[in-house]
């Protein structure tokens, strides 16, 4: 009987594990995330991983917010959502993460700024980053003996060449709004403060004087794209691209699987956004497509510690990076995919500002309001309206923008 107790007792112990349940908001990631969480629970005999990818992950996540039914890792983007889970409290500080110090740290600055205000701690680990500025068919550059761009009037001058060679720019597929935001945004990175969204909540500028060159630019690159903007969508613009019909296409690395999707063969390059005509001021469009936050109510810390320091292994980062197309958010040595090339020296010494469609509240409708724009051309009445439409939108954060002014003067 001793024996058999033991035996039992044994194996009761044995089989004790820890469960640390993560939720990716990634479903096109699912694969990856799956044979990881495979390995790991292969190689860990105390520490299980249970990993899910659902429809509407926010929306999921959100909801057992509700019920008071956390996870222990949320898998999230670093835009609106971590901002709104940092500000309700839900995340842990994981400043004593060793895992840290090896995260690049423009994308530590990345996740501070998007703080709605400044928290103490360090609330997420930046996994990977994609990067947006615009595409290019190496092949067609090559043919005509085109350059890549390094200031505005460089990249008029070449678009302007190429409409005399009877070769289309640009494709830009509007018909879909949230295309509007991809030239956006890599223009604004360059043109516009990378604070500018707390200077206005802390009432010391207007959008109308912040982006009024974005917003000339934006406009000025229209002429050089495809005849009623609004007619095609971004799957058009994708295919069209693919098959040759532009020479560039304004938007971020995500697009590059489906690209290639369409013809596998194509040689893809991808450059920064010449906004300035002085290069030196052009900034590299990158956010933080997928980081990992603690919460705070995950009852083994230790443990959700060890299953990141193994998802921030180079060999898994790499799997990532290549099932991916990103860019690694830690230092390491990374093989970074062929597109990547004309954006390295940008990469290596992290001149890269955030999204900034990554601190517009999704209830504004920023998209749409771009869209309106390109096709009324009323740039006063534009930024009048985003003007106005932030204050409505982000009435709440200024108001604790103020409340916090108020508290911390100095």
């Amino acid at each position: 009987m001793m024996v058999c107790f033991t035996v039992v007792g044994c194996q009761t112990t044995t089989n004790k594990k820890t469960v640390i349940e993560i939720i990716s908001y990634k479903q096109e990631a699912a694969t990856y995330f799956q044979q990881v969480a495979k390995e790991f629970n292969a190689s860990h005999g105390d520490i299980e991983i249970k990993i899910s990818s659902p429809n509407d992950a926010v929306t999921v996540m959100k909801t057992r917010f509700i019920r008071e039914d956390y996870p222990d890792i949320l898998a999230i983007g670093g835009d609106a959502t971590f901002s709104e889970f940092v500000d309700a409290d839900v995340l842990a500080d994981v400043s004593d993460f060793s895992g840290l110090k090896n995260i690049k740290k423009s994308y530590l600055t990345i996740l501070d700024e998007l703080e709605y205000v400044p928290t103490k701690g360090t609330y997420g680990v930046p996994y990977a980053a994609n990067a947006s500025g615009i595409l290019y068919s190496k092949k067609i550059f090559k043919e005509h003996g085109y350059k890549v761009p390094k200031t505005w009037d460089e990249l008029m001058s070449l678009c302007k060449q190429m409409q005399k060679d009877g070769v289309l720019p640009f494709y830009f597929g509007y018909k879909d709004t949230w295309t509007t935001l991809a030239p956006w945004n890599a223009l604004a990175v360059s043109l516009a403060s990378p604070t500018v969204y707390q200077q206005v909540n802390a009432g010391k500028t207007t959008f109308t004087k912040e982006y009024s060159e974005t917003a000339e630019k934006f406009k000025e690159l229209l002429k050089y794209g495809e005849k009623d903007v609004a007619a095609y969508g971004y799957n058009d613009a994708c295919t069209a691209f693919a098959k040759g019909q532009s020479a560039m296409f304004t938007i971020g690395s995500y697009a590059i699987p489906q690209v290639l999707s369409s013809n596998p063969n194509m040689d893809i390059g991808s450059f920064v956004m010449p906004g300035n005509n002085d290069a030196s001021k052009n900034n590299l469009n990158s956010g933080i497509d997928l980081m990992f936050s603690v919460t705070k109510a995950c009852k083994n810390k230790k443990a959700a510690y060890i299953v990141l320091d193994y998802l921030l292994k180079e060999e898994n980062l790499q799997k990532y990076i290549n099932a991916q197309m990103s860019l690694p958010c830690r230092n390491g040595n990374f093989t970074l995919p062929k597109q990547f090339a004309d954006m390295v020296p940008w990469i290596n010494s992290g001149k890269m500002v955030d999204y900034p469609d990554h601190h517009y509240p999704a209830t504004m409708g920023c998209d749409a309001l771009l869209q309106s724009y390109l096709l009324s051309g009323n740039k006063k009445a534009f930024l009048t309206k985003w003007d106005k439409d932030w204050k409505r939108y982000n009435r709440d954060i200024i108001r604790k923008v103020e409340e916090y002014n108020k508290t911390h003067k100095s």
